[in-house]
């Protein structure tokens, strides 16, 4: 096969996405040693808006320009966070994931400059998120907690509790660890008591769909279970057509025996209302598996739960 002498990977230019460039280009650098990688940084809608995400396409808002570069031919190759790419809607026509990498830690951390606990934190405390998946879980589990909307990057927030405009915040443990601010972290919160976004983890790379060199160069990094688990989630998600508004979590695990299960939820925003779904793929493959969790969530009323939310 013969491998591009230059791939031109465009991302994101927050620090936190570059991060995750670095990563892909080291793993590149070990399968293929004499191609060269370059970094094609975009500033995204979702970046610029400090509002809310509805406003402005929602989830779309981090990806579009990133598509656009790939597709007008000014990069081959897009990183992206699978939790950011929207699932009711296909990929760009043109375009196909080439790989899913290992995945990363999914859960989410509690920062506390005091160092407490979720459970410790006095009434009233105040937390920085403007996550509806979060704020949900939040208000069901923790309803004496008050949520106070921030955005930003992980860089950027910190800095905001830092100048006291919360008390503490919610950040994903992948997002610190590559940003290499796990320190900060006062609690890592089990996927029970803070479920996950679909896709939690997971970097995606996105090719142009002729362009096989790109795609048999990078198809290597990939990682089968994340690839199962990346497809159980998002073909759920996209059974359910969820919107960025949406208070919808779950992950799906493969297990040390091999076998893939998916568990899922659906919220109220203010959390009083919390539907569930669990089951095992068995001999079902994972898009399968994902069809099936968001049939029996949408047996329970779930396309009500997620119409009756403006977006």
């Amino acid at each position: 096969m013969s491998v591009p002498e230059l791939i031109r990977i465009v991302s994101r230019d927050s620090p936190m996405a570059l991060a995750q460039v670095e990563r892909v280009r080291a793993e590149l650098a070990v399968v293929h040693p004499h191609t060269r990688t370059e970094v094609v940084p975009v500033k995204t809608t979702g970046d610029k808006w400090m509002g809310d995400l509805s406003q402005v396409e929602g989830k779309g808002a981090f990806t579009k320009e990133v598509d656009a570069a790939l597709l007008a031919g000014e990069a081959d190759l897009a990183v992206h966070c699978v939790k950011d790419v929207p699932a009711d809607r296909p990929l760009p026509k043109g375009t196909m994931f080439a790989a899913f990498l290992k995945r990363d830690d999914i859960r989410d951390a509690l920062i506390h400059p005091g160092g407490l606990t979720l459970d410790e934190l006095p009434d009233g405390t105040r937390i920085g998120t403007s996550s509806v998946r979060r704020i949900a879980q939040l208000a069901a589990s923790h309803p004496h907690l008050e949520c106070v909307p921030f955005r930003g990057n992980a860089n950027r927030r910190l800095e905001k509790l830092a100048a006291g405009e919360a008390d503490a915040l919610l950040l994903a443990v992948a997002g610190l660890e590559r940003i290499g601010r796990m320190d900060v972290a006062s609690e890592v919160l089990s996927p029970e008591t803070m479920m996950p976004p679909i896709g939690a983890g997971i970097l995606a790379l996105q090719c142009r769909e002729g362009d096989t060199e790109v795609i048999d160069a990078v198809s290597g990094l990939g990682d089968p279970d994340t690839w199962r688990e990346a497809t159980a989630e998002r073909m759920f998600l996209h059974v359910l057509q969820g919107h960025c508004n949406s208070p919808i979590a779950g992950y799906a695990r493969v297990s040390r025996s091999g076998e893939l299960s998916l568990r899922a939820c659906v919220f109220t925003p203010d959390g009083k209302v919390q539907l569930n779904a669990h089951e095992w793929a068995g001999r079902l493959d994972p898009a399968t598996l994902g069809t099936s969790v968001a049939v029996a969530l949408l047996r329970q009323g779930a396309r009500e739960l997620i119409d009756d939310i403006a977006h």
